[in-house]
């Protein structure tokens, strides 16, 4: 069952009306909960992602249409499709660069997903398809590593280590017994461990009732046969998903001390990166009237993403690299700073009373007369910057849809960043828009030449459509 953000549901959107009631009783932060004309509504926040209801149905849910789709009066399927392929990509480049100034919670590690393993076509999987697939084609690459386990045996006969302490301690009213320390060849390292409950999520996941297609069924007989061939393995128990960021932190150290070769090892770090980020998700997007509780299984089957945050991430990165790219490697001509806070306002003893945090901030090297990288401080107010650029998640069918709020951010940038440009980047879904320029009026603020800038993204090529660099 597709969806799309913003939509609202009704108990005759679903095939069981259960699973309306199910949602309404859950209390997900996606979820607004109204009344209208007689009957219950959910209006969905601004998230994509998938929920897997009581009835076994995949709810899946899409980014809403963006400027581009909707003026080209695309049937539901093909919106669908649509948006199916540029969430796929998205999701496969959200870090696949060298960017390390990730803001985005739980994604921050989605880098291990390629470009190449899920190409666009007609014919595009549902996300928790694709997601599964995603997650296979990385486990053929890896062989659960060993490592060696110490454990305390007392028993009559003596092998490893002798104790002596324990020796002494335990077995002086029993000489036929020995304490020995004994090492053990264990797939049961954390590393391991972390994956297999990844391969357990995503079991539940491809056996849902979306379709029942070829496809799933052959995922789902794929994810079985892993399963069999990792029972050994011990996947993770509540309490120990509750400090699943610790003890990810761990399997990464364990992973980096066993020897592999450099390959091996990458393919190891990209294979617990993308567990760690699945069930972080998952026990993230948990209801908040229930807590941490694990009692139904139906609650695991959930992930979401904040759409506001991932467009703004994705954005934010392609648009940096094409900055980046331009000049030579060790010349490059401009320097990029993402998430960058500055002080605005303050008071006359100091004190800041409001700052700003554009999403990307630009200078020309060129300008500067050192060719030393720039350093900024948290506290430096970032001044004489040739790009400000902000990046909203938005539909803006023509400029005159900007909004107040959106022109006065862009002002504030422009005076206290002192920068030539200033953009406000907004998604589309072809080519035909182009960049506009914002004229201010005779009598407006003299904002020192600085040029204002609506930028479209296309969010099916991941690129900005052709304008000033």
């Amino acid at each position: 069952m597709s969806v799309f953000e913003h939509q609202r549901l009704v108990s005759a959107d679903f095939f069981v009306v259960a699973d309306f009631a199910w949602l309404l009783a859950q209390e997900f932060t996606v979820f607004t909960i109204q009344r209208q004309r007689g009957q219950w509504q959910l209006k969905i926040g601004h998230y994509i992602g998938v929920i897997m209801l009581p009835s076994g149905i995949t709810l899946e849910i899409l980014p809403k249409a963006v400027a581009g789709a909707r003026e080209n009066n695309l049937t539901q399927n093909d919106e669908v499709m649509q948006a199916r392929q540029w969430v796929q990509l998205m999701l496969s480049d959200l870090t696949a660069g060298s960017n390390t100034n990730n803001k985005l919670p739980h994604t921050k590690n989605l880098g291990q997903l390629s470009h190449h393993l899920a190409p666009l076509s007609t014919q595009t999987p549902p996300l928790s398809q694709w997601l599964v697939t995603q997650f296979l084609q990385l486990l053929s690459d890896y062989q659960p590593t060993k490592h060696y386990q110490t454990q305390i045996h007392n028993q009559t006969m003596l092998q490893g280590k002798l104790l002596i302490k324990e020796q002494l301690k335990r077995n002086s009213h029993q000489p036929h017994k020995f304490a020995c320390e004994v090492n053990h060849l264990s797939t049961d390292m954390l590393a391991n461990r972390l994956i297999k409950s990844a391969l357990v999520f995503l079991k539940q996941l491809a056996g849902s009732r979306q379709g029942y297609n070829s496809q799933s069924i052959s995922l789902s007989a794929i994810l079985m046969s892993k399963l069999v061939s990792w029972r050994q393995i011990t996947a993770f128990s509540d309490y120990e998903l509750q400090r699943l960021d610790s003890l990810y932190q761990m399997a990464k150290q364990q992973i980096r001390l066993q020897p592999l070769t450099r390959l091996q090892l990458q393919s190891a770090h990209k294979l617990l990166d993308l567990a760690y980020w699945l069930l972080q998700m998952q026990h993230s997007s948990m209801p908040a009237g229930n807590g941490i509780s694990h009692q139904s299984s139906q609650l695991q089957l959930c992930l979401l993403i904040n759409m506001n945050q991932a467009f703004e991430q994705w954005a934010g990165q392609r648009v940096a690299e094409l900055f980046n790219q331009s000049g030579g490697i060790n010349q490059p001509l401009y320097q990029t700073f993402h998430q960058q806070r500055g002080v605005w306002l303050s008071d006359p003893t100091g004190q800041t009373c409001l700052s700003m945090q554009p999403d990307l901030l630009v200078y020309d090297m060129s300008a500067h007369q050192s060719s030393e990288k720039i350093h900024l401080s948290k506290d430096d107010n970032a001044r004489c910057c040739s790009h400000v650029i902000d990046i909203k998640w938005k539909h803006l069918s023509h400029t005159r849809d900007i909004s107040a709020n959106d022109a006065y951010q862009l002002t504030s940038y422009a005076q206290a960043y002192q920068a030539e440009q200033v953009w406000l980047v907004y998604p589309v879904t072809d080519d035909a828009r182009q960049p506009v320029v914002l004229r201010q009026s005779a009598n407006s603020i003299d904002l020192e030449q600085a040029t204002l800038w609506l930028m479209p993204f296309n969010v099916t090529t991941g690129s900005l459509n052709s304008g000033p660099v």
